[in-house]
C-alpha cells in the first residue's frame, strides 16, 4: 500500500463516520416524538458499513468470511445502507395527549439516548483518529520530499 492510498482510506472512513453522526443526531432529535400508531412512529436508524475491496480481491473471490490474501488490504469503507431498528416501540398510556389513539395510547420511538450518546462518542473519536492518520501521512510525505535536499 502506498502512502497516497492512506488519504483515500482515511477519507472514506471520515465520510462513513459523518453518516453515523448524522443518524445519531436524527435519532436523538426524534427520541421524544410521539405518534398515535405503530406505523407512524419513528424508529431508530443505524448505518451499516462494508469494506471496499480492490478489483483483484473481487476477482479472487475474497470476502470477510473467506480467506485472506497475502499483502491484501481494502480500499476503505463505505455505507452499505441505513437500517431501522426492530426493537419494540414504547407504548404509553396518555389519554389526555392529542396524539393518543382510541385506547388512549401514544407510541414513542425505540431510541435509547444512552446508546446514541455512546455511538456519537465512538464516531467522533473514530473521525478524530482518521484526521490524525492523515496528518501523520502528510508529515511523512513532507519528510520524504526533504530527504534529497541535503
Amino acid at each position: 500500500m502506498s502512502l497516497s492510498n492512506i488519504f483515500a482510506i482515511s477519507g472514506s472512513a471520515m465520510s462513513a463516520q459523518t453518516v453515523r453522526l448524522n443518524t445519531v443526531a436524527s435519532n436523538i432529535a426524534n427520541a421524544d416524538s410521539v405518534a398515535s400508531s405503530v406505523d407512524q412512529t419513528y424508529r431508530a436508524r443505524k448505518p451499516v458499513f462494508e469494506q471496499m475491496l480492490t478489483q483483484e480481491m473481487r476477482e479472487r473471490g475474497w470476502n470477510a468470511q473467506g480467506g485472506v490474501m497475502e499483502n491484501a488490504s481494502g480500499m476503505g469503507v463505505q455505507v452499505a445502507g441505513i437500517i431501522e431498528s426492530d426493537a419494540p416501540l414504547q407504548p404509553r398510556y396518555e389519554p389526555d395527549s392529542p396524539m393518543a389513539n382510541e385506547e388512549g395510547y401514544v407510541f414513542y420511538p425505540n431510541v435509547n439516548p444512552v446508546e446514541e450518546m455512546a455511538d456519537m462518542m465512538s464516531a467522533s473519536r473514530s473521525f478524530q483518529t482518521n484526521v490524525e492518520i492523515m496528518n501523520s501521512a502528510k508529515s511523512m510525505m513532507q519528510k520524504m520530499l526533504t530527504l534529497g535536499q541535503s
